[in-house]
């Protein structure tokens, strides 16, 4: 992976990353493809409407299902998927942790339970780098111990403690591998825990970011803490990450969420948010969200953003948008989402423009102004 830091306006960074399969300039927002599909969309949409350079696949649903063994013999991602440019894989311990009827932390690991069939499993730091090596992504993250929050002190001391030990032993296991020849294109990022304590976020933060990695995430956030304290952790935490490799805040969030936290310094993002919402009739606009069940669009003949430039607003009125969404068309999934991808896409290459510029914070005011009009 070649990193370069082109520009900075105050803290805020246009960066480019250019791996295997793809050169992705910063800051970026990555589409979530849990089970190796962007839901509602296909290849064709993400590549060659969205644009995309990068998405983000989840290494518990695809070691579950199909297998990552399948997914291996099939090409690996980028194969079975033919989606030929970046994957970033999470670790699997979220889900791992959180959808699992039994989980349980040990120093070794986290083993669980399937939410398919109820089988056990184990993960550990070595066997989740050896998935996301069958997976073949250009970008893997690395097991931690995540916390729910609120937690105690010790809980999160134990957190990192765990998340530092498995950050040794999986950074010595996959540069191992890789002098054995295996994932040699690949690369790997750890990821800071800590909760919203900064103490603990130092801690994290300079025991993981003296280790060879290529990337630094930040986790354990957006779990329901407020926003400012979200804010103020990421602003904190940044100061102890290097500035010559990429920064990831993880599944993070609304478009003010972005805005903040490309201020504070993050380079990449991802959330399920715009996705989902537009599933829900929740759209994204230039002005804030709209719902677009709302009676008033029954009539309305205008595109859902005048602004926006995406193949939903070009084509389809708000009228006929309200119409799919009433009427439960599956057709609506696809272009409402296409529209909210696109919207946090554009958002991303707007702040790029701004920073590159030198006017960052010219861009977020009038970012805030448009939103209240």
């Amino acid at each position: 992976m070649q990193f370069t830091l082109e520009a900075t306006s105050d803290k805020a960074r246009a960066c480019t990353i250019t791996t295997a399969h793809s050169t992705i300039q910063t800051p970026v927002f990555m589409p979530v493809g849990t089970v190796g599909s962007v839901k509602a969309l296909d290849m064709a949409d993400m590549m060659e409407i969205l644009d995309t350079k990068i998405i983000l696949a989840n290494t518990y649903h695809m070691y579950l299902r199909p297998g990552s063994k399948t997914v291996d013999t099939m090409g690996k991602l980028h194969g079975f998927t033919t989606y030929n440019r970046s994957f970033l894989t999470d670790s699997g311990g979220f889900q791992a942790f959180s959808l699992s009827d039994i989980s349980k932390p040990t120093e070794d690991g986290i083993e669980f339970r399937s939410h398919i069939d109820g089988s056990k499993h184990f993960f550990t730091p070595e066997k989740v780098i050896d998935i996301q090596h069958d997976l073949g992504s250009d970008i893997m993250m690395i097991l931690d111990d995540l916390v729910a929050l609120p937690a105690t002190g010790e809980r999160i001391a134990t957190s990192i403690e765990r998340t530092t030990d498995w950050a040794k032993r999986s950074i010595e296991y996959f540069r191992q591998r890789q002098s054995e020849g295996v994932g040699v294109e690949q690369n790997i990022f750890a990821i800071i825990q800590g909760g919203t304590d900064k103490a603990f976020r130092t801690k994290s933060a300079r025991e993981l970011c003296a280790l060879d990695y290529d990337g630094f995430a930040i986790g354990g956030l957006s779990v329901g803490e407020a926003n400012q304290d979200m804010y103020d952790t990421v602003e904190h935490t940044i100061q102890y990450m290097p500035t010559d490799k990429p920064r990831y805040l993880m599944g993070v969030g609304t478009p003010e969420d972005l805005i903040e936290n490309i201020e504070r310094g993050i380079d990449m993002f991802d959330c399920v948010m715009p996705t989902r919402n537009a599933r829900n009739g929740t759209l994204f606009t230039s002005f804030g969200r709209i719902n677009i069940r709302g009676a008033k669009f029954k009539l309305d003949n205008e595109p859902i953003d005048s602004k926006c430039t995406c193949l939903t607003c070009k084509r389809y009125t708000r009228s006929y948008m309200h119409h799919l969404m009433r009427a439960k068309e599956l057709t609506f999934f696809r272009l409402a989402s296409i529209h909210n991808l696109h919207y946090y896409l554009n958002l991303m290459k707007e702040a790029r423009e701004a920073i590159l510029q030198d006017r960052f914070a010219e861009f977020k005011k009038e970012f805030y102004e448009n939103r209240t009009l």
